[in-house]
């Protein structure tokens, strides 16, 4: 599959292509049937009825900016709850953040157990990265889905978004920017899935060195 199959939503970071059935990768998006074991993502019930929108896509869910964003509750790893039920409010999308800002945001959700938000902070930066770093700041979303499916005890959907996060940052393990543990980073998530133990996010290594 080539990148630009990757450019968009959480599709940068595979985390919605990850069948929560056998954890192996999906080949297309959305609430279809995995092609490996044939579970079908549990889509919960319908939203509520929604006051019709007059623009193109009216049925879409959109967030307070009027962007298209699914508005269905999540759990504090990112587990998709029935409509109606009380969630983790969710990061902002779109947050122009300074690298090490981003950095710190990330990090601080780390540290307090919620990794998935933490993909969401690097994945905007991932956005908006300029070219010659955009592919680690992807490396880091992987990264921080990798630590969200071991939390949510996917070992294979864990070792699968690792070792993507791990092939993402050794190109900038010599010389990361903005003191980027690249080189920890990439170490302890290949140890991860190359270990006999399911991935443990408890021991993963910060984003930058202390």
């Amino acid at each position: 599959m080539s990148d630009a199959v990757d450019e968009g939503g959480e599709s940068a970071c595979w985390l919605d292509r990850v069948c929560d059935d056998c954890g192996r990768l999906r080949e297309r998006p959305g609430p279809t049937p995995c092609e490996h074991c044939g579970a079908t993502p549990d889509t919960g019930p319908p939203p509520p009825p929604a006051v019709p929108l007059t623009t193109a896509r009216a049925d879409r869910d959109r967030d307070a900016t009027g962007r298209a964003r699914n508005s269905r509750p999540r759990d504090g790893l990112g587990r998709p709850l029935p409509y109606g039920r009380p969630g983790v409010e969710r990061q902002p999308e779109g947050v122009l953040r300074a690298p090490l800002d981003a950095l710190a945001e990330a990090q601080r959700l780390l540290d307090a157990g919620r990794p998935f938000h933490a993909h969401e902070v690097l994945e905007d930066s991932w956005k908006s990265a300029p070219e010659p770093e955009r592919a680690l700041w992807r490396a880091l979303a992987q990264y921080a889905v990798g630590l969200t499916h071991a939390a949510r005890g996917n070992e294979t959907g864990a070792r699968a978004l690792l070792a993507r996060a791990a092939a993402g940052l050794t190109p900038y393990r010599a010389d990361p920017p903005y003191a980027i543990d690249a080189d920890g980073l990439a170490g302890w998530a290949t140890a991860q899935v190359e270990g006999r133990r399911a991935p443990d996010p408890a021991g993963a290594p910060p984003l930058r060195h202390r």
